[in-house]
């Protein structure tokens, strides 16, 4: 039996983020997964290293990989129309389950099990979803800095959005990626090497 799912993912670096937005370099989600991926691993080590947690770190990356999956089925949604009220979030919370099903469906019988808990939350991983969330949100926040440093201000108003929904998930291990890793974001690759 051929499955697509495999080739169906391989189409997220045709999905761009950030559409409404002028961008100086366009950034897809599989670019963007893969950077979400790093971080929640990192925040689930800074769980572990840092407050004494036992947390599954590379589950942590894994999810990280799958999360935005199933914007290969309905795109980028951008922020302020994705969360514009509780019933549009909902109505496109129901339109992402649909579109992960779809995903799901093109695996084989067999495998399917293997990859549900990727694209739905398991209450065994329900912390590690909360740092992905965090972790998507530090890389977009990353992207309003690079966007900044390269002179771009339409990334200013989005810079502060989200640096005030990341406070407000109350997240010690985004607090210190915060005050601890995020600061080198803003500096040169010359000043990253000294």
């Amino acid at each position: 039996m051929n499955s697509h799912f495999f080739a169906m993912l391989s189409r997220m670096k045709y999905i761009h983020r950030w559409a409404l937005m002028r961008n100086s370099y366009p950034e897809n989600i599989s670019e963007h997964s893969l950077e979400v991926a790093m971080i929640s691993h990192a925040l689930a080590n800074i769980g572990n290293v840092r407050l004494g947690k036992d947390l599954n770190a590379d589950r942590a990356a894994v999810i990280g990989l799958f999360h935005d999956c199933p914007e290969i089925i309905t795109g980028d949604m951008p922020t302020p129309i994705k969360y514009y009220n509780h019933d549009t979030r909902d109505a496109f919370k129901k339109v992402e389950d649909e579109a992960s099903e779809k995903l799901l469906d093109l695996l084989p019988d067999d495998m399917r099990d293997a990859y549900s808990p990727l694209f739905f939350m398991d209450e065994a991983d329900e912390y590690l979803w909360k740092l992905v969330k965090a972790a998507d949100r530090l890389s977009a926040l990353i992207k309003c800095i690079e966007e900044g440093k390269a002179g771009n201000r339409e990334f200013d108003g989005a810079r502060s959005g989200i640096e005030e929904r990341l406070r407000q998930m109350e997240l010690p291990e985004a607090d210190i990626f915060i005050s601890d890793f995020l600061p080198s974001y803003e500096l040169t690759l010359d000043e990253l090497r000294k």
